[in-house]
């Protein structure tokens, strides 16, 4: 688990294709290693990796097939800044929000324009995702801990303030690009206990409005 409060930014080192499969080395600039582990979780872009190697400099981690297809890990390229981030204890401090290090899926990044000293993101998420974007909820955006803004459809919008500009890659970020999102987890297990019963019955297409209505939920 993590709290998407980046702690350094790192650069990618090298990308070493290994069947279907990726390793990673990870420069980890500021971020400290003394107290990580083999096997231990760091996230990379919002991304959970388990380390499989400690360097002077960084870490290596593998990067599977499922993860190259559902993130933007596949358009990482040997120098790009990452957003780095170690597992929480049980005496950290929680100062974003819950966050698994699971991507939900890709947005795109729409429009970005100087709002003050802050920068406003707007951001295109997955049809699919929409429904778990909330006005004031938090979401993930490449690791980073955000409150939504605005929501209009699966588009939402995001104000980054200067600490969290300097403090990330969406200092960097550009029109066009994707970017790694994760819904929040209480709204999607509030959605799984909706389902009660119908939970166990294998279904495709999730919470519909007939079920809401059945339930109490719509009039």
């Amino acid at each position: 688990m993590f709290t998407g409060i980046i702690q350094a930014i790192g650069r990618i080192q090298t990308l070493r294709a290994q069947g279907a499969d990726m390793t990673v080395r990870v420069a980890s600039g500021s971020l400290d290693l003394a107290d990580v582990q083999l096997g231990d979780s760091i996230a990379v872009n919002g991304v959970c990796l388990t380390v499989t190697a400690l360097h002077g400099d960084g870490f290596s981690a593998d990067v599977s097939g499922e993860t190259l297809r559902n993130t933007s890990f596949a358009s990482l390229q040997t120098g790009s800044a990452v957003n780095l981030e170690k597992a929480l204890t049980l005496a950290s401090r929680l100062g974003g929000h819950l966050v698994s290090g699971h991507v939900d899926g890709l947005g795109e990044l729409l429009e970005r324009r100087d709002e003050g000293r802050s920068v406003l993101l707007r951001v295109k998420a997955p049809a699919a995702l929409a429904r778990y974007i909330a006005h004031k909820g938090s979401i993930t955006v490449d690791g980073v801990s955000l409150t939504v803004n605005a929501v209009d459809g699966a588009v939402f919008s995001l104000n980054i303030v200067p600490h969290s500009l300097a403090q990330t890659t969406l200092q960097d970020c550009r029109v066009g690009q994707q970017l790694n999102l994760e819904v929040d987890l209480i709204a999607r297990y509030l959605e799984r206990l909706l389902q009660g019963e119908a939970a166990a019955r294998p279904i495709s297409g999730g919470i519909s409005t007939d079920f809401l209505a059945q339930h109490g939920f719509m009039r």
